[in-house]
């Protein structure tokens, strides 16, 4: 029985290879974002415990204007800050989400050479089903002639 051989398993072994690579960019741009929106996270955190000073500036017993300015500095700053920051977050959502897609269609381009090859192996099986049929019957055939030449003579 003859091996069974793909032949454009070089096109399968190409697209394979291509979503492993863009798996890995797709690892990467979402550590990146998750990264970006720990930053994110910990400016607005930040800009809480801000608000949560004021609030206790405001109401001690004695105000201190330098503080309280210097808490309204801080707080505007981290409004600046948090607002750069979404920003940044945005642009790598739709970094991510590009990747997303290309990794989307290289799955369906691997996906799809494999349902080429698993059809061409089902071929493939028919074929050798096909020329082991035939050989059982030549071999019948034979044997049959060789009974009747036997009997006959």
């Amino acid at each position: 029985m003859a091996r069974f051989v793909y032949r454009m398993q070089s096109v399968l072994n190409i697209k394979e290879k291509t979503e492993g690579q863009v798996k890995m960019e797709f690892a990467s741009a979402q550590s990146e974002l998750n990264k970006q929106l720990d930053i994110l996270e910990e400016y607005i955190r930040r800009k809480e415990d801000y608000l949560t000073e004021a609030e206790e500036l405001r109401n001690a017993e004695s105000l201190k204007l330098q503080d309280i300015l210097d808490n309204q500095y801080a707080t505007a700053q981290m409004d600046v800050m948090i607002a750069h920051q979404s920003k940044v977050v945005a642009k790598q959502q739709d970094v991510v989400e590009k990747i997303r897609i290309r990794l989307t269609r290289a799955i369906q381009e691997r996906k799809m050479q494999e349902t080429l090859r698993d059809r061409a192996y089902a071929e493939y099986l028919e074929e050798e089903k096909q020329e082991e049929f035939k050989e059982t019957d030549q071999r019948t055939s034979f044997t049959y002639t060789q009974r009747q030449r036997d009997e006959n003579s």
